[in-house]
C-alpha cells in the first residue's frame, strides 16, 4: 500500500488514503476536487523530492526544488513517473522528433552512414550553427604561453532562418507614422509608450537621430541607424543603455518566441506587422544544403523527418534488414564485404538497390536502427503514427503531448515503478481509447503502479481501485467520497457513481441552419483538396480520430477565410493560459477593472491603489502575500508576509471601502458570491456582474477570485479561458474539445451553455470526441477515415440521427454503441 495521512496540500482536508501498490487506480471527481492536489502535488511530488535528495549537494543546484508537500504521513512510496498534459515547449526549433530523442538518432544514422560523409551529427541538426574562429590563446600551466589556434565546427542550421524554417519580412507602416517625429510619439507598437525610456527614449536620446524630425525627412545615414544599426552603448540621463536598430530589436522582442505563447494583443501586432514566409534557402526544413546533400538510399535527413512515422518506420526496418541482409553477407561471402556469389545475393536481400557493402554499413549501426525503429513503433503503437518528426512540438495538442511523453517508457524495462497518468485519453476518438486502456494495463501487467486521473467511464471502467473526491469543487471538495471497485462506485450515491452511466439521447428535433461557411480546396497539412459548407446558426460539431484533419480543416483553412472574419470568428483553442502566481481569474477575466474603478469611484482615489501589482501593493512582500526565501538548492521557503498577514494590500488601502467591504474581502469571495455582491445594493456594478455571470455560467462559480491561477486544474483553465473570450463580439464560436478535463456532470452543464448561445443567435462549430456532444448537435461532420495520410477527407456530413443510422464510419458505429441505437 501507499498510505497518506492527513494531507491539506490546496483544498484537500486532511485526506487519509490507502492506495494498492501493483494495480491500476483511477481518480475521479468534479473538476477542481482536488484529484491533482492528491496525485501530482502530495503523492508524486514527494517521490520526487526524496529521489532528488539522494543527489549531492552540486547536482542539487541542477535540479528544480521541490518543497515537502503538506501531509503529515507518506509510506510506501516509489520511483514516480510523470505523464502529465502540460504543453510541450513552444519554442519555435522544438520538434517531435528533437522532443523524443528520434532527431538524435537520426543525426547519429546520418553522420555514420551517409554520403557523402559531411560530419559529426551536429552537422544534421538545425539547431547547431557553424562557426569557425582564429586566434592566440593562453594556457595558464606552468609557464604562460600563448598558443594559436584556430576552430570551426560544422552545423546544420539553415544561415538564413536560423534553424526556423520560415523568415519573416516586417511592414514598417505598422511600426510606426513616419508623418510624425520621435518626440510626438511616432511608434505604433504595443508597450512602447513615448515616455518609456528602455525603448522609446533611447531612440529619442540616442545622439543618432533628431528626435523632432518627422521620421519621413530621415536622412539615408539617420534611416539607416534607425532600422538597422548593430547594438551599441549609450548614455540617457547619465543611465547606461544599448542602443539597437528597430529591425533586429523587434525581431528580437516579438519574432524569437513562439507567436502562439505571446499575449493575444501582441499576437494580433505580430499578425498585423509581420508575414512569415518559407525559408527560400532550405524549402522551410530548417537545414543547411551540406546537411541535405548526405543521403542514404537516396533519402536525407530533412525528407525522413518530413515522412509520416508509419512510413518512417518502414524505411527504418529496410534499412535494418539490409543490416541483417549485410552482415550475412560478410559471414557467407568470400571477400571482406561480402563480395562473391553468395554473399552478393544475401547482401541485396535487405533493402531494394542496397548491395553488400552497404548492408556491411548498416550493419556498423544495427543498434541504432533496433533503438529508432524501436521509438518510431512506439509511435505507431500509442496512435501518434500520424504525425512526422519535424512537426513543431508546440502545436501539438495536449493529449498528444501527452502521449509524446509516454513514448519514452512505453518499452522501459522498471517494475515496481509508480506511473502517474493526467487524463490520457484527453483528445483521444472513442476508438482510440481502447488503445489507451491497453497501454495502461501493460504497464500494470509489469508490475508497475498506475495512478490515473481520468473522467471518461471507458477508462474508469478498467480500473482495479477507484478513489472518488469531492463532493463538490474548490472549497465544496478535497475529501474522499468513496474508496473501491467500478461496481462499487456505481452503488454508492455519489456525484460519479450517479452520472458513469449517463448517456445523452439523440436530439428529437433539431435546428435549421441560417447559412454557410464555404471552405473549398482546403489542403493544409494533411487535408485533401476537401470542400465542405459549414452551417451557421446551429451546434455544429467536427470530430473524426486523432490525426484525421479536424484541427487542420478549422484553424488551418476555416479561421483563415475572409468570409469568416466577416462573421466574427472568435477560436477558443487549446493553447495554455499562462500565468504566474501574481495572476489570478479576477485579473485574467477582466472583472478586477470595473471593481477597481467601482472601489475608486466610492471613495475618490486613484484605482491604481487597488491593484496588488501597482500602487496599492504592501512594499514588504510587493503584493505578493507572501515573503519567499531561496535557500540554494534546498526548497524555498514561503510565509505569510507579517505585514499585511497576507492580504497583499497596504493598510491605508484596506480603509477603503465599496458596500461595506474592503478590497482582499472581495477577492477572497468565489464567483458566485461576488456575483450576488455587485448584483444590487451599495455595490451593484453592472460591467462586473456581466464578467461574473459568463464565469458562473461556465461552472466555475466556486473559484476565489483572488485565487492563484497557478493552482487551479487543467478544466479550470479551459473554462476560463472560454468565459473570458465569450466576451468577444463574435458571431460564431469554434471551441477545441471544450469537455477536456470536464466531469461526467458538468459535460450536462457545457451543452446547455452551448445551446444557450445558439439560441442566442451565435453559431458554435464544436471540434469534439465526446459522445454526448456529438448525441447533442445539429450537426455533425465526420473527417477520416484514418489519421495522417489516411485521414484528410470528409467521410460523412448530416444530423447525428442519420450518422447512427448509416453507421459508415468509425464514428457512427462509436456513436451508435454509446446512444444505445
Amino acid at each position: 500500500m501507499i498510505r497518506v495521512h492527513g494531507a491539506r496540500v490546496n483544498n484537500l482536508r486532511d485526506v487519509s488514503i490507502e492506495i494498492p501498490k501493483r494495480r491500476l487506480t483511477v481518480f475521479t471527481g468534479v473538476s477542481g476536487s482536488g484529484k491533482t492536489s492528491l496525485v501530482f502535488n502530495t503523492i508524486a511530488a514527494e517521490s520526487q523530492r526524496l529521489i532528488n535528495e539522494t543527489y549531492s549537494a552540486f547536482v542539487q543546484g541542477f535540479m528544480p526544488t521541490l518543497a515537502r508537500p503538506e501531509v503529515d504521513v507518506l509510506e510506501g512510496l516509489t520511483t514516480a513517473i510523470i505523464v502529465d498534459q502540460q504543453r510541450m515547449g513552444a519554442d519555435p526549433r522544438s520538434t517531435v522528433g528533437t522532443a523524443t530523442d528520434a532527431n538524435a538518432m537520426l543525426r547519429i544514422l546520418f553522420s555514420r552512414v551517409g554520403q557523402p560523409h559531411i560530419g559529426s551529427p551536429g552537422a544534421f541538426a538545425f539547431n547547431v550553427p557553424s562557426v569557425r574562429a582564429s586566434g592566440a590563446i593562453t594556457v595558464e600551466r606552468g609557464a604562460k604561453k600563448a598558443v594559436k589556434a584556430t576552430y570551426s565546427r560544422t552545423g546544420g542550421m539553415c544561415p538564413r532562418c536560423e534553424g526556423r524554417g520560415a523568415v519573416s519580412d516586417i511592414d514598417l507602416t505598422q511600426l510606426y507614422d513616419d508623418s510624425k517625429s520621435l518626440s510626438e510619439g511616432a511608434f505604433t507598437i504595443p508597450g512602447w509608450k513615448s515616455d518609456s525610456w528602455w525603448t522609446v527614449r533611447v531612440y529619442a536620446e540616442s545622439g543618432f537621430l533628431d528626435p523632432d524630425k518627422p521620421i519621413r525627412e530621415f536622412t539615408k545615414r539617420e534611416m539607416e541607424d534607425f532600422l538597422h544599426r548593430e547594438p551599441t552603448k549609450v548614455k540617457v540621463e547619465g543611465v547606461n543603455l544599448t542602443y539597437e536598430g528597430l529591425i533586429p530589436k523587434i525581431q528580437k522582442s516579438f519574432l524569437s518566441k513562439d507567436k502562439e505563447a505571446l499575449q493575444p494583443h501582441i499576437r494580433a501586432f505580430v499578425d498585423r506587422a509581420v508575414t512569415f514566409t518559407t525559408c527560400p534557402d532550405c524549402d522551410g526544413t530548417r537545414l543547411s544544403e551540406a546537411a541535405r546533400s548526405s543521403k542514404i538510399e537516396g533519402t536525407n535527413i530533412a525528407d525522413a523527418c518530413a515522412m509520416q512515422i508509419t512510413d518512417l518506420a518502414e524505411w527504418v526496418r529496410g534499412l535494418r534488414d539490409g543490416s541483417a541482409g549485410g552482415r550475412k553477407g560478410t559471414k557467407d561471402g568470400n571477400g571482406a564485404n561480402g563480395t562473391g556469389g553468395k554473399g552478393s545475393s544475401a547482401g541485396t536481400a535487405g533493402t531494394s538497390g542496397a548491395s553488400a557493402a552497404s548492408g556491411t554499413a548498416y550493419a556498423s549501426v544495427a543498434p541504432l536502427l533496433t533503438s529508432l525503429l524501436g521509438t518510431l513503433e512506439s509511435f505507431v503503437e500509442i496512435g501518434l503514427g500520424y504525425l512526422s518528426l519535424d512537426r513543431p512540438s508546440g502545436t501539438l495538442s495536449g493529449g498528444e503531448a501527452q502521449r509524446v511523453k509516454m513514448i519514452r517508457h512505453l518499452g522501459s524495462s522498471l517494475t515496481d515503478t509508480t506511473y502517474v497518468f493526467d487524463e490520457p485519453t484527453a483528445g483521444l476518438h472513442p476508438h482510440d481509447i481502447r488503445r489507451m486502456n491497453d497501454l495502461l494495463l501493460r504497464l500494470r501487467g509489469k508490475g508497475n503502479t498506475v495512478l490515473v486521473v481520468e473522467h471518461k467511464p471507458e477508462t474508469i471502467a478498467i480500473a482495479d481501485h477507484v478513489v472518488d473526491l469531492g463532493p463538490g469543487a474548490g472549497t465544496a471538495g478535497g475529501t474522499v467520497c468513496f474508496e473501491g471497485t467500478v461496481e462499487g462506485l456505481r452503488t454508492s450515491g455519489t456525484r460519479t457513481g450517479r452520472h458513469l452511466d449517463d448517456r445523452a439521447a439523440l436530439k428529437e428535433s433539431v435546428r435549421e441552419p441560417d447559412g454557410a461557411l464555404k471552405v473549398r480546396g482546403a489542403d493544409a497539412h494533411n487535408l485533401r483538396n476537401v470542400d465542405v459548407d459549414v452551417p451557421l446558426g446551429v451546434l455544429c460539431v467536427i470530430t473524426g480520430v486523432a490525426g484525421s484533419g479536424k484541427s487542420s480543416l478549422v484553424h488551418g483553412s476555416l479561421c483563415r477565410q475572409r468570409e469568416a472574419a466577416d462573421a466574427g470568428v472568435v477560436a477558443i483553442d487549446q493553447s495554455p493560459i499562462r500565468g504566474s502566481r501574481r495572476s489570478n481569474p479576477a485579473t485574467y477575466s477582466g472583472v478586477l477593472d470595473p471593481i477597481r474603478k467601482a472601489f475608486a469611484k466610492a471613495n475618490g482615489v486613484k484605482p491604481g491603489l487597488f491593484s496588488a501589482n501597482s500602487e496599492g501593493a504592501c512594499p514588504n512582500c510587493n503584493g505578493a502575500g507572501v515573503v519567499y526565501t531561496d535557500l540554494a538548492m534546498m526548497a524555498g521557503v514561503a510565509t505569510t508576509c507579517e505585514e499585511c498577514d497576507g492580504k497583499r494590500f497596504q493598510s491605508s488601502v484596506l480603509e477603503y471601502r465599496l458596500g461595506g467591504r474592503d478590497i482582499s474581502e472581495v477577492l477572497a469571495m468565489s464567483v458566485a458570491q461576488a456575483e450576488e455582491f455587485f448584483g444590487s445594493g451599495e455595490a451593484r456594478t453592472p460591467a462586473a456582474h456581466r464578467v461574473l455571470n459568463r464565469l458562473a455560467d461556465v461552472g466555475l462559480g466556486y473559484l476565489r477570485l483572488g485565487q492563484p491561477l497557478t493552482t487551479l486544474s487543467g478544466g479550470e483553465r479551459q473554462r476560463l479561458k472560454l468565459a473570458a473570450q465569450m466576451a468577444e463580439k463574435g458571431g460564431v464560436y469554434i471551441l477545441d474539445e471544450p469537455t477536456t478535463g470536464l466531469h461526467l456532470a458538468d459535460v450536462e452543464q457545457l451543452l446547455g451553455l452551448l445551446d444557450r448561445l445558439v439560441d442566442a443567435g451565435k453559431s458554435v462549430v464544436v471540434i469534439e470526441h465526446h459522445q454526448a456532444v456529438m448525441a447533442h448537435a445539429d450537426w455533425i461532420i465526420d473527417l477520416g477515415p484514418g489519421a495522417g495520410h489516411d485521414g484528410g477527407r470528409i467521410v460523412f456530413e448530416g444530423t447525428p440521427a442519420d450518422l447512427v443510422a448509416d453507421r459508415s464510419t468509425l464514428t457512427g458505429e462509436h456513436l451508435a454503441e454509446y446512444v444505445g441505437a
